[in-house]
């Protein structure tokens, strides 16, 4: 039981250049959330109080998504440890644990930062490291004989045999907080940037006569993004991860590669999900559903025994009851689909509650928006709607009715009632015949 508070300091003022874009790189989404969000989220987790997010100045968006955590701002970048110095007056007086955190490095766990706390001792400073083969860009962990940590050096300015250690420096680094300060005070830019390095932080630590340790974590979880590239490499990542939990909670995927899971996806037990199926964020999805091939479904709830798809889509606020269906190109918004209902052809139901064991027909249209506002269908349990209705909302369709195929329906209709809007039938015969004889004689004489 650790008893010691948790303060976590996030740097993310940086500004992304290689990103091309006007949104900040740290707000540059994986698996539906920002990257930003997800390394708060890991801090949240941990219970961390404060969790302080340094930002470069007019980074407003960033602000204003990590609330409501504070922000620091960080006026010039003259490097890392310039950068946590920004959090001074948000840790004043602040004497537990604190860690440090980085905005564009979204595959921290939760657990793995834990592990850091629980095997912390008396330490100034550990940092996490991991292992990395051949050439890369981190910085290299160099031990003592006892096995402490002695220095970190940056790769620019490691010596060629140092080079070759394969103990690298993640970055994330949990510190004494009543030390932190006065250890980065003491840090200089004497490096081949000229800049304030956070990693100085160890040597300064050492040379005050203080421990600084290790403890390793893969290298995939201190991936950073810097480019494109690179978030297309965590967005794989955080999926293979995704993935491999949903199957040992009990689903089955048929084509684990062609899932796209959210950050946040519930998924109950003896669920199947056929290829490409899209998760967007928010949805909930309950025991022995089935969800067919080529279906997209975000911030909607599925109930047991419900089959989704082919080729569904359940928008925002789609609410699906139990042992329900939900076919082939048919669009959910905004509606509740109750219990043993179905939908199955070609169909858009929008703003709209559907009682148990109705039928809706294929082509079947709930009209919701008239260009300023929108407005609610109800149809009654057991109803048959019958194919290619109309129904212009506001309007009710009874317990047990029925609309007949064609209609547009724009009055209410009791319970048990059959509702017929659409022109009578007139059977004209011969008149075919005789149209296509006036036409052809119409274009000969031209």
């Amino acid at each position: 039981m650790i008893d010691r508070p948790l303060a976590v300091i996030v740097l993310a003022a940086g500004r992304g250049t290689r990103m091309r874009s006007a949104v900040p790189k740290v707000l540059h989404k994986v698996a539906g959330r920002s990257m930003i969000c997800h390394v708060v989220g890991a801090a949240e987790a941990l219970g961390a109080d404060p969790v302080v997010v340094v930002v470069a100045p007019g980074m407003d968006d960033v602000a204003a998504a990590v609330r409501p955590h504070s922000v620091a701002i960080q006026h010039e970048q003259h490097g890392t440890a310039d950068a946590v110095k920004a959090a001074r007056d948000a840790l004043s007086g602040f004497a537990g644990d604190v860690l440090i955190l980085y905005g564009d490095c979204p595959l921290i766990q939760p657990e793995t930062l834990a592990r850091m706390r629980q095997e912390r001792r008396d330490e100034a400073v550990t940092v996490l490291g991991i292992r990395v083969r051949g050439t890369s860009p981190y910085g290299r962990l160099i031990l003592a004989e006892d096995g402490t940590l002695d220095r970190i050096v940056e790769a620019l300015d490691a010596t060629d045999a140092e080079r070759r250690i394969d103990l690298c420096n993640s970055g994330v680094m949990l510190l004494n907080g009543s030390r932190l300060f006065a250890l980065l005070d003491s840090i200089g830019n004497g490096n081949a940037k000229s800049e304030y390095y956070l990693t100085d932080i160890v040597a300064a630590a050492r040379a005050a006569g203080s421990i600084c340790r290790v403890v390793e974590a893969p290298a995939q979880e201190a991936l950073g993004v810097n480019s494109r590239a690179e978030l297309s490499v965590a967005e794989a990542t955080l999926q293979t991860r995704l993935r491999r939990k949903a199957m040992e909670n009990g689903v089955t995927l048929i084509d684990p590669k062609s899932v796209w899971f959210a950050f946040d996806t519930v998924i109950g037990q003896d669920v199947t999900i056929e290829p490409n199926v899209v998760f967007g964020p928010g949805v909930t999805i309950g025991d022995k559903v089935e969800i067919r091939a080529f279906s997209h479904i975000e911030k909607a709830t599925v109930e047991t025994g419900a089959i989704i798809g082919p080729y569904a889509r359940l928008r925002p606020g789609a609410s699906v009851g139990e042992g329900a269906h939900i076919g082939n190109f048919v669009e959910i918004k905004n509606a509740r689909i109750d219990k043993g209902a179905k939908a199955n052809h070609l169909s858009y139901i929008g703003d709209a509650d559907v009682g148990a064991g109705a039928n809706i027909g294929a082509g079947t249209i709930t009209c919701n928006y008239d260009g300023f506002g929108k407005f609610r269908t109800r149809i009654g349990a057991g109803a048959f709607i019958g194919s290619d209705t109309t129904l212009v909302a506001p309007v009710k369709v009874g317990a047990g009715a029925f609309t007949a195929a064609g209609s547009t329906v724009t009055e209410d209709v009791p319970d048990d009632a059959l509702a017929i809007a659409r022109g009578r039938q007139a059977v004209k015969p011969g008149w075919a015949a005789e149209f296509r004889a006036k036409q052809r004689a119409a274009k000969n004489k031209e």
